[in-house]
C-alpha cells in the first residue's frame, strides 16, 4: 500500500515539499473525497443552523449586537446601547460580524446568529484543508467529522458567544503556520501573526495561548539557520502583538468623553479591561487585579477547574470523546517520527496539535473556573490529532499486509516488517479504547443509553474484522470493518450533539452545552429554557416600553437601568439609548451619583428602573432618594416583580 502523506513528508528536501503542495490539488483527490467533504459540510450546516430563528442569543451580547447595528460609536467600541454610554465587558471584534448581519437583514434572531453558523462551517472546511495538507484525505475527512460532531461545537455555533470566532481565527493561524514551515516563506508566518491578532480581538488573552506552541514548532521544524528562524518568529510575534493591541491603543488615546465607559474596569482603562478583568483576576485570588472591578469575573463560579477539568461530568461529554485517542496519536506520532530529519512535516503536525491541546489543558486547569463552552477551542486539536492518528495507525496496519520478499530471496523478515507486526494492532486497539471511553463519559447520565448497544456492536464488528484479517480477506471487508469501527467512535458523541437542537438540551443561553447538563435543564426539567430573541419583548417589557415612549419628551435616554440584567430585554426589543448603570453586574463605577444627577438636571434622563437582584451603588442610592416610585398599574401591570420604575423629573 502507498504510504500516506503523513508518512511520506519529511520536509528535508524541496521535492518533498513540492509533492505535498501537489497533494492538495483537487485533481489529485480521491474520487470519494469531494462528495464526502460536501456531505460533512452539509451535516455541519444543518446542525449549526437548524431552528436558527430561535437561536440561543446571549442576553448581554444579544443586546449589544442590536445596539452596535444601530450606531457607529456603539459598533466600534462595543457599546451596550446605541448611545454608547458603557461598553460590553469584552473586546467587540467577535460581535462585529453579528452586528453587520443585523444591520443588513434587520433585528431578527436568525440574523444575529447567522455569522456564528458561517464561522462554524468555515472552521470545519478550513480544518479539513489543513489536515489534508499534513496527513492526507483520509485524516482530513475524519478530522472534519470529529469537529462537526463535537457536542460543544454544535451548541456553541448556535449561540452568540465569541469562542466561535476565536476558534475559526486560530485554526486559520495554524494553517498559515503549517504553510510557512512547508514553503519556507515569510509571508505565511506574518499572516499567522495577523490571524492570532484578530483572534485577540475576539477573545483577548486566550488567543495568545497558541503563541508559545507556534513559536516552538517553527523553531524546531522550519528550515534555515537557528538565527533566521528566531528572527522570523520575532517578526511574526511583533505583528501578532501589533494587531492584538490595535483596538486597545485606539481606545486608550480616544478621550473618555468620546467613547463608552469600559465595563469591568474601575478606572475606564482598556488595559485594565483586557489584562485585569479578563486576565489576571481569573488566575489569582485578587478579583481587583490590574484595575478590574471586584466580583465581575463571572467564570469564577463555574467550578470547572483542576486537572480533571476536561473529563468531569459537565465538560467531558461536551468535548472529550476523542481525548484518549488524541493523546495516543500525539505521543506515537512524535515517537514514530523520532529518527527523521528535524524538518519532518509529519512530526511537526503532531507537535502543533498536541501542543495546542496541552497548553489549553494546563491553562484551563489552573484558572479560577471555566464555562464548559470555553473548551470548544480545543476541539480542532482533538479532531486533527484523531484524524492524523487514525491515518498513521491505518498506515501501520496496512504495512503488515503489504507483499514481502519471499523466503528464497530473504529468509528472515526485515526490521521494518517486524516493527509493522507489532504496530498493526494499534488501529483496532485505538478504536476499542475510544468506544469504551464513550461508555465511560455517557455512563453517569446515561443520556443516550439507547445508542450504547449500537456503539458496542459497531466496535465489535470493526475491531474483530480488523483483528482477524487474513491473507484472503478482501479489501472491501477491511474497509467495511474500518468504517464500522470509526462509526462506533462517532455515534455516541453524535447523539449528544444532535440533542442540542432541542432547546431543552442546549443549556442556558449564557452557557450553551449539549445534553442534560445545562443549568436551565436541571432547574426546569419539565420544560425548555425560555429564550427571547431580538424584537420579541415579553408582555411586561411591551407595557413598560409603551409607557416610557409615551412619556418621553426629548430626553436623550429612554431610561437608566440598574445593571445590564435590567436593560437587556429592553435593548433586545427596541434600539434606544439606555443608560446602563454599573455595567454587566452593576458593580462598575459608572455613572457616579453626580453624573446621574447632572443628566437629570439637564433633562437628558427622566426614568430609572431598579432591581433587587443586583448590588446597591451610589447611583442607585441617588435614584431612591431623589426619584418617585411609579406603581406598576400606571403602565398596565398588576405587579412589577423584582423591578421598580422611578420618575426622576425634578419636582415642581
Amino acid at each position: 500500500m502507498t504510504a500516506t502523506p503523513a508518512a511520506q513528508a519529511t520536509g528535508a528536501q524541496r521535492g518533498h515539499r513540492a509533492a505535498n503542495r501537489r497533494a492538495g490539488r483537487p485533481k489529485d483527490a480521491p474520487r470519494w473525497e469531494r462528495p464526502a467533504l460536501a456531505a460533512v459540510l452539509a451535516v455541519a450546516t444543518v446542525l449549526y443552523s437548524w431552528g436558527i430563528g430561535h437561536a440561543a442569543l446571549h442576553p448581554f451580547y444579544g443586546a449589544a449586537i442590536r445596539s452596535m447595528a444601530g450606531s457607529w460609536r456603539a459598533f466600534f467600541f462595543g457599546g451596550l446601547d446605541t448611545a454608547g454610554s458603557i461598553s460590553i465587558d469584552k473586546l467587540p471584534g467577535a460581535f462585529w460580524p453579528d452586528a453587520v448581519s443585523v444591520w443588513l437583514f434587520g433585528p431578527h434572531t436568525w440574523a444575529a446568529a447567522l455569522p456564528q453558523v458561517v464561522e462554524g462551517v468555515l472552521t470545519v472546511w478550513l480544518l479539513h484543508r489543513i489536515v489534508r495538507a499534513w496527513a492526507g484525505p483520509f485524516a482530513a475527512l475524519i478530522a472534519a467529522l470529529v469537529l462537526t460532531l463535537t457536542p460543544v461545537t454544535v451548541a456553541l455555533n448556535r449561540a452568540t458567544i465569541p469562542d466561535t470566532a476565536l476558534t475559526l481565527l486560530l485554526v486559520a493561524a495554524a494553517g498559515a503556520l503549517q504553510k510557512a514551515v512547508r514553503t519556507e516563506r515569510l509571508l505565511p508566518l506574518i499572516t499567522c501573526g495577523i490571524w492570532v491578532g484578530l483572534a485577540f480581538q475576539a477573545k483577548m488573552l486566550q488567543a495568545w495561548l497558541v503563541l508559545p506552541v507556534f513559536a516552538a514548532v517553527y523553531q524546531i521544524v522550519a528550515p534555515g539557520t537557528p538565527l533566521k528562524r528566531a528572527l522570523r518568529v520575532l517578526v511574526s510575534g511583533t505583528v501578532a502583538l501589533a494587531v492584538s493591541c490595535s483596538w486597545i491603543l485606539i481606545a486608550w488615546v480616544t478621550p473618555a468623553a468620546d467613547r463608552p465607559y469600559l465595563d469591568g474596569t474601575s478606572d475606564n482603562n482598556p488595559f485594565a479591561l483586557v489584562f485585569g478583568y479578563n486576565g489576571l483576576s481569573r488566575f489569582s485570588s485578587d478579583a481587583t487585579a490590574f484595575g478590574a472591578v471586584a466580583g465581575t469575573a463571572a467564570s469564577r463560579t463555574t467550578g470547572n477547574t483542576g486537572w480533571d477539568m476536561l473529563i468531569n461530568h459537565t465538560v467531558g461529554p461536551q468535548v472529550a470523546w476523542f481525548l484518549p485517542l488524541a493523546v495516543l496519536a500525539a505521543v506515537l506520532g512524535v515517537v514514530r517520527h523520532a529518527g527523521r530529519p528535524r524538518t519532518d512535516l509529519a512530526r511537526a503536525g503532531f507537535l502543533l496539535w498536541g501542543g495546542w491541546l496541552a497548553v489549553h489543558t494546563v491553562v484551563f486547569s489552573v484558572s479560577n473556573g471555566n464555562h464548559a463552552y470555553y473548551t470548544a477551542v480545543v476541539a480542532p486539536a482533538l479532531a486533527a490529532l484523531t484524524g492524523g492518528g487514525l491515518a498513521l495507525f491505518r498506515s501501520d496496519y496496512e504495512a503488515k499486509y503489504e507483499p514481502r520478499p519471499t523466503a528464497e530471496h530473504e529468509p528472515r523478515p526485515t526490521a521494518e516488517h517486524e516493527a509493522a507486526d507489532r504496530r498493526h494492532l494499534v488501529l483496532p486497539a485505538a478504536i476499542a479504547l475510544t468506544a469504551a471511553w464513550a461508555l465511560v463519559l455517557d455512563w453517569p447520565t446515561r443520556f443516550v443509553s439507547w445508542l450504547l448497544p449500537v456503539a458496542v456492536m459497531l466496535a465489535l464488528c470493526g475491531v474483530v474484522g480488523l483483528w482477524s484479517r487474513g491473507p484472503r480477506t478482501s479489501p472491501r471487508m477491511v474497509d467495511a470493518a474500518l468504517a464500522a469501527g470509526i462509526a462506533a467512535t462517532l455515534v455516541v458523541p453524535a447523539g449528544w450533539a444532535v440533542s442540542s437542537l432541542d432547546p431543552l438540551y442546549a443549556g442556558a443561553t449564557t452557557s450553551p452545552m449539549a445534553g442534560p447538563v445545562g443549568k436551565s435543564y436541571l432547574e426546569h426539567p419539565h420544560r425548555a429554557p425560555r429564550r427571547r430573541g431580538l424584537g420579541r419583548p415579553s408582555a411586561r417589557d411591551t407595557a413598560l416600553l409603551a409607557y416610557l415612549t409615551a412619556h418621553r419628551h426629548g430626553e436623550k435616554y429612554l431610561l437608566a437601568t440598574q445593571a445590564a440584567y435590567t436593560a437587556e430585554p429592553l435593548l433586545r426589543a427596541k434600539s434606544e439609548p439606555v443608560l446602563v448603570m454599573g455595567g454587566f453586574t452593576g458593580s462598575t463605577p459608572f455613572p457616579t451619583a453626580q453624573q446621574l444627577g447632572g443628566l437629570v438636571t439637564a433633562h437628558q434622563l427622566r426614568y430609572a428602573l431598579l432591581t433587587t437582584q443586583r448590588p446597591t451603588t451610589p447611583a442607585t442610592t441617588w435614584v431612591k432618594s431623589h426619584c418617585t416610585r411609579i406603581p406598576p398599574t400606571a403602565y398596565g401591570l398588576r405587579t412589577d416583580g423584582s423591578f421598580t420604575l422611578y420618575d426622576c423629573a425634578p419636582k415642581k
